[in-house]
């Protein structure tokens, strides 16, 4: 008897208990996966080379070339 048929054959607590179980190996797995993962690109990350994707001189250099927008007062009658 193959273990599925032996878990088919429980009662349905117990299935319940087993199904639980391994979504809950299933999540600890891939939590631990992802956690080395993310550690990893962190390592790897590049901060100067971000920085120069975004082009933050050509940004600031835009944002002084344009005109100041004055807000209007508002008087209170």
């Amino acid at each position: 008897m193959g273990i599925l048929q032996k878990i088919q054959n429980q009662p349905e607590h117990i299935r319940k208990i087993v199904f639980w179980m391994i979504i809950i190996i299933l999540g600890v797995g891939l939590l631990f996966w992802w956690g080395k993962r993310a550690e990893r690109r962190l390592r790897e990350f590049r901060k100067e080379e971000f920085i120069e994707e975004l082009n933050l001189p050509q940004l600031k250099e835009k944002l002084e070339k344009m005109p100041e927008m004055k807000i209007p007062e508002i008087k209170a009658e």
